[in-house]
């Protein structure tokens, strides 16, 4: 009995990892234009497999200093060459979504 169950566990893992769920991955940017990813040895993403959060994109923002008048900000958050960055590959494994740079 215990190979019987020992067996639908190994199918079962099979099973998934086939189905490639969701997923957090790690990277390095290597091309800001266009944009490259490698995560490991055997995997570069390139520019149409990736999306981007807002916190690895530049973006203007509107706000006011001190109750003063309102003004717009550029936030310079944008990737550069180099940037160690988290990602979560989707269900499927088609497409990874950039949600944040390493600190360093």
């Amino acid at each position: 009995m215990e190979d019987i169950l020992t067996e639908i566990q190994k199918l079962v893992l099979g099973v998934l990892n086939a189905q490639k769920l969701t997923t957090i991955a790690y990277g390095t940017v290597i091309s800001v234009s266009p944009l490259q990813v490698q995560v490991d040895q055997k995997l570069t993403l390139k520019e149409e497999q990736l999306m981007l959060s807002r916190a690895v994109m530049d973006y203007e923002v509107e706000m006011s200093v001190n109750s003063g008048a309102k003004q717009i900000y550029k936030i310079h958050n944008g990737l550069i060459q180099g940037d160690k960055v988290t990602l979560i590959r989707n269900h499927g494994g088609r497409q990874y979504l950039i949600i944040d740079k390493e600190v360093v």
